[in-house]
């Protein structure tokens, strides 16, 4: 059974969190300030810690913060507690100001992304981007009028995409491999097409669908 470590304790990690436990994982969910999570620990069974006791545990990371405190985040966890493992990175660049017009403002440009920075500050880590497109409400098993939805995911590392691509078809979407790390470029600001639904008409429950040939 592989042990999965969620550094985050937001909605977004407590829902990953609980679907891996789902399926069958072993799960701990990482915090700054871990003694918070002693309801979420009561009602789960799922463990809580800092985020380098989390990592130093786990044999996969499931990166799950606000994007402006990814790195600081990783760095709590120890470089040395994500040498070798799977990293899923399902954070997005979102800065804090206001959105315009719907759309949120995000602090890389065109021809970068957070999750590049990140690989290559912890280098020895193996990231993909997975998990960054759509809402908690529906990362664990979507149900959608249009069937099940696709999940654009990224890496340098196939061994590691082929683990994040087997759970997310556990986790009930479709897979869509979008190539090395450079992709996330592209993978990142479908959060920002994602949110404008959400910002203009409060509707946060839609997801992306690729329809292949």
């Amino acid at each position: 059974m592989r042990r999965y470590g969620v550094l985050g304790s937001g909605d977004v990690g407590q829902v990953l969190a609980e679907g891996l436990q789902k399926e069958g994982y072993e799960v701990r969910i990482g915090s700054r300030s871990p003694a918070k999570l002693e309801d979420f620990t009561r009602k789960t069974g799922i463990g809580a810690g800092t985020f380098a006791e989390t990592a130093a545990w786990a044999e996969a990371i499931v990166l799950a913060v606000n994007g402006l405190g990814a790195r600081d985040a990783l760095q709590m966890a120890g470089p040395a507690n994500l040498d070798g493992k799977l990293v899923i990175d399902v954070t997005n660049p979102i800065d804090d100001q206001e959105p315009v017009d719907g759309v949120i403002h995000v602090f890389t440009g065109p021809n970068e992304s957070l999750m590049e920075q990140l690989q290559t500050a912890f280098h020895r880590a193996r990231f993909v981007k997975a998990f960054n497109s759509v809402g908690s409400a529906r990362m664990v098993h979507p149900k959608l009028a249009g069937g099940r939805p696709t999940m654009f995911y990224c890496g340098n590392d196939d061994s590691a995409k082929a683990e994040v691509a087997r759970l997310l078809e556990q986790l009930g979407w479709e897979p869509a491999d979008m190539g090395k790390a450079t992709a996330a470029r592209a993978i990142e600001p479908l959060a920002m097409l994602w949110c404008i639904p959400g910002f203009l008409r409060d509707h946060w429950t839609h997801a992306f669908k690729v329809v292949w040939d």
